[in-house]
Parts: C-alpha cells; sequence; structure tokens
C-alpha cells in the first residue's frame, strides 16, 4: 500500500518562498521512489492521511542539492515536516508507526 502521489520532482516542487506563504496546514514529505525507508512508511503514511483530510500534503523527491530540502536542513528519509501557516511546528524522521505519525497530526 502506497499514497496515490508520486515525488514532485524538483522543478514541480514548490519554492521555499511558496511553502513560507501557505496559509494553513501543510505537510512535507522528502523522501525518494527508490528509498527503502520510503517505501517502508508508505502503509503508516496511508493509512494516517485520510483523517486529516484539511492538511495539504507534499510528497517532495529529495537528494543532493535539492533546494527546498536542503532549506529544511532535511538529512535522512522520510522525512515529514508539519507546517502551520508555513512554520514548522512538528518534524518526524524516519517514522514506521501511524501512531507517531498521527501524534504529530495532534502537536500541529
Amino acid at each position: 500500500m502506497s499514497t496515490s502521489k508520486p515525488y514532485l520532482s524538483e522543478t514541480e516542487a514548490p519554492a521555499r518562498g511558496e511553502v513560507d506563504a501557505l496559509p494553513g496546514l501543510t505537510l512535507l514529505e522528502f523522501g525518494t521512489d527508490w528509498c527503502g525507508h520510503c517505501r517502508a512508511a508508505q502503509p503508516a503514511l496511508a493509512g494516517v492521511l485520510p483523517q486529516h483530510p484539511q492538511w495539504r500534503h507534499f510528497k517532495v523527491e529529495d537528494g543532493s542539492g535539492r533546494p527546498l530540502g536542503r532549506s529544511y536542513r532535511v538529512k535522512l528519509w522520510p522525512t515529514l515536516i508539519f507546517l502551520r501557516d508555513g512554520l514548522e511546528v512538528a518534524r518526524l524522521v524516519r517514522p514506521t508507526q501511524a501512531a507517531d505519525i498521527s501524534a504529530a497530526f495532534s502537536i500541529a
């Protein structure tokens, strides 16, 4: 099981300024399709995301030199960054449990 959206390429992903200006709730998911940790996190994400339809979700393909991931200092995949009105309110690195993801949604 995986979330239905593909990762956005560098040219498709929003710029940092665009993300900072987003109103409301946004989840940035940094990773790649070929990353084992990213694939392992997909069932937990797929189980939790439908419970939070008010959240905008961007799956952003990350890698060396990718400006959006570097601006958030992403080092490991997947990294989930929870934003409220463009400001980071929670972060999860390599989540595997739906409960951890749900808790981060609750904090944000």
